[in-house]
């Protein structure tokens, strides 16, 4: 996903009520997530939506290629996603066994990069917290969406996930970022 700011006339990417929409539907995401309604978190998504999380590499710097070199997670479309909430949901999942995580995600920072027609290049900040085994911990980062207004509701096009801690305590999944 390249993305390069553009702005309008205006000077905005997006006008003040697309920008609303854009931010109650990244909210209504990470609040999805946060309740666990991993079904109604997947229609968040587009079926062609690419999700990827790159890995630093020995170099400190992040991996380009999803295909070819090691990625935190990657898949190349929602049906990806479709069987990791299947193996969530039935605790299928090294990640998720019992007792169930709890996370809770705060969003901030959102910047509209780019309006192609429809589709929108966003990138923001997030923090979520993670509760498990009686431990708290931290992770951080940013995203980059391309979301698509074409419909009644917006649609993930695309997600990059940067994540910004040295250390992971616990595998990482879906819902932690």
């Amino acid at each position: 996903m390249t993305i390069t700011a553009t702005e309008t006339s205006s000077g905005l990417v997006v006008d003040v009520e697309t920008a609303e929409r854009i931010r109650q539907f990244l909210y209504r995401e990470a609040r999805l997530l946060d309740d666990w309604d991993f079904d109604q978190w997947l229609e968040c998504y587009h079926p062609d939506a690419e999700f990827w999380m790159p890995a630093w590499d020995v170099d400190d710097t992040l991996t380009t290629d999803p295909q070819n070199e090691i990625s935190l997670i990657w898949y190349p479309n929602r049906s990806g996603l479709e069987d990791r909430v299947f193996r969530i949901k039935t605790d299928r999942s090294g990640a998720t066994s019992m007792p169930e995580p709890r996370t809770e995600h705060n969003i901030g920072g959102v910047e509209f990069l780019q309006r192609r027609g429809d589709e929108v290049d966003i990138r923001f900040t997030w923090i979520t917290n993670y509760y498990r085994y009686q431990e708290t911990l931290t992770y951080y980062g940013h995203s980059l969406y391309t979301v698509d207004l074409s419909g009644e509701s917006p649609l993930i096009m695309g997600k990059k996930v940067i994540l910004k801690n040295d250390l992971v305590h616990h595998l990482i999944d879906i819902y932690m970022v």
